[in-house]
């Protein structure tokens, strides 16, 4: 049963469209709610207390206990600020790309499966939807580069063109992978097919995530994964020693908000399908679902902060190179030798 589908019960005026669409607007409200909750937590405050740890630096400490209150600090100081619009800027473009960008990831999470009864929609073609609502944000970003009317940020547009069309495609197919296996595009069923115990090796019990099953597409995935969030080495189009912020150069006060929020949502969005199709979903021993959900997510989070902190940037050149050379012939056999394998053992 959806999250939908159990709001609806509860409403105290039954059945019909309009409680249908009243328990949709409550679930998209919590899980909304409780994505933009991780976010608000990982921008402002988590952002700087890891990176500080891994270059021995001291973070924010100051502002409430453990420095958390600058979450409210940097809401109010960016909110408050002026937004300037430059001159010359095509304004509807410039006006919706923010827009785009943050609600395009947020549209993912709709039919992302975080715990028991804790899905918004369970459709059939669930991870291409994902796939679809996340693809988005590159016209968005394309959007906010062209109308700028700045050189960089024009760059900033053209460079995540480019690197989107690199390691979109490489994954998808390594999604597709795991849609060999599983025989299903719906999210909930790629969980459920997970379930199993890989091995046992004494009292230990290796579940049967496709992460364990199938770990060259889980790399795979993991590499294009950071380079469709635009982290480390791959964090190309808004490099700040090349191109000031590439797209969001000319981005200030709320709409400047919408786009690193956009940003971090991706990021989060990101580590739910990683979760969702490789590491078993909100599947976990002894605490509910959803904790261990939001656990695996802030992993992948602290995996690409790592990358963020440690890992150099490439060129322009050699993102592309890597991208269609190596990734792109990659991943195709990765499904090629995915579908031998399954159809052997089916």
């Amino acid at each position: 049963m959806t999250l939908t589908e159990t709001i609806q019960g509860l409403l105290p005026f039954g059945a019909g469209p309009a409680a249908e669409f009243l328990a949709a607007f409550i679930g998209a409200a919590l899980i909304g709610t409780l994505m933009l909750t991780n976010t608000a937590v990982a921008g402002p405050w988590a952002k700087r207390k890891i990176t500080a740890a891994f270059t021995d630096r001291i973070a924010v400490n100051r502002i409430g206990p453990f420095g958390l209150l600058i979450i409210v600090a940097d809401a109010v100081r960016l909110l408050s600020k002026e937004l300037i619009v430059p001159e010359g800027v095509d304004r509807p473009a410039w006006d919706l790309a923010p827009l785009l960008i943050a609600s395009s990831a947020l549209l993912g999470f709709a039919v992302i499966p975080m715990g028991s009864g804790l899905q918004l929609a369970d459709p059939e073609i669930g991870l291409v939807y994902v796939f679809a609502t996340a693809s988005l944000a590159s016209l968005g970003l394309v959007m906010a580069g062209y109308a700028s009317n700045n050189k960089y940020a024009f760059l900033g547009g053209l460079r995540a063109v480019a690197q989107n069309l690199a390691y979109e495609i490489p994954l998808v197919l390594t999604g597709a992978s795991v849609v060999l296996f599983a025989g299903t595009l719906q999210l909930s069923e790629i969980v459920a097919a997970q379930q199993g115990t890989l091995v046992s090796i004494g009292p230990v019990a290796i579940p049967e995530w496709y992460a364990f099953v199938n770990p060259f597409a889980f790399v795979l995935f993991g590499v294009a994964n950071l380079a469709e969030v635009g982290r480390n080495p791959f964090d190309i189009p808004e490099a700040p020693t090349e191109i000031v912020a590439g797209y969001q150069t000319e981005y200030s006060s709320v709409y400047f908000v919408l786009v690193y929020l956009g940003e971090f949502i991706h990021i989060f969005l990101g580590g739910a399908i990683i979760t969702t199709i490789f590491l078993g979903g909100p599947a976990g021993p002894i605490l509910p679902g959803i904790v261990w959900f939001l656990v695996k997510i802030w992993a992948v989070f602290l995996f690409t902060q790592w990358a963020r902190s440690a890992v150099p940037r490439v060129r322009i050149d050699q993102l592309i190179q890597i991208g269609w050379k190596g990734m792109l012939v990659l991943s195709f056999a990765n499904l090629v030798l995915t579908a031998a394998i399954v159809g052997v053992v089916v």
